[in-house]
């Protein structure tokens, strides 16, 4: 069954306002059996517009985390995060079809140094972006990349959300950087910048 993820990115303008909104959440999403893969750590904006913070969680499946954001324990802290900053918040299904690296590696890099690729796009031409499709599996299979979001069901339960939404986990952070920069990978950024616009951080996880 495909995980469930929440993708949240924050402008905090109030630090004393956000504290009761941690106080909740935590606990709310620990009782959904939510897991924190990043939680505001080191990032780089590789394209685009970035937040200050920024946040994914793991659930066990989608319908499990919209669930814990609709939760009341959850709103109720919520309510302090919407009066202490500004931002979006997107709840997705996870991916579990073909992945690139498959042959390489057995399951998506985990554990402590695990760092993120999080990507926003919309396309505005079909055809060419399944060009960059193609061209970007040959950088996320030489750097071991992992599709944990690509595409999938969503709400957008905060703010506004593109149409696709990627989120990809490397071995750290380091790679997750030298497989953007690549030459494989820069090739085929040609043609998504031909066909979408799109926000990117490299992130570094829990």
């Amino acid at each position: 069954m495909a995980k469930g993820y929440w993708i949240s990115r924050l402008d905090v303008n109030d630090v004393d306002g956000y504290k009761p909104y941690l106080q909740g959440a935590l606990p709310a999403i620990a009782s959904f059996g939510g897991r924190f893969l990043a939680q505001g750590g080191a990032f780089e904006t590789l394209e685009g517009v970035s937040r200050a913070r920024n946040v994914v969680v793991e659930f066990r499946d989608y319908e499990t985390a919209l669930a814990c954001f609709h939760s009341p324990e959850y709103q109720a802290a919520y309510t302090h995060r919407v009066a202490a900053s500004e931002g979006d918040h997107l709840v997705i299904e996870g991916y579990e079809g073909d992945q690139p690296a498959a042959g390489v590696i057995s399951g998506p890099p985990d554990g402590p140094g695990t760092a993120y690729w999080v990507m926003r796009i919309d396309v505005n031409d079909l055809e060419t972006y399944k060009s960059y499709v193609a061209a970007d599996a040959l950088a996320i299979r030489k750097y071991q990349g992992w599709f944990l979001v690509r595409g999938g069901r969503h709400e957008a339960v905060h703010g506004a959300a593109r149409s696709r939404n990627v989120v990809l986990a490397f071995k750290d952070y380091e790679t997750a950087l030298a497989a953007y920069r690549s030459p494989e990978y820069q090739e085929a950024l040609g043609f998504r910048t031909k066909a979408a616009v799109a926000e990117v951080i490299a992130i570094q996880g829990v």
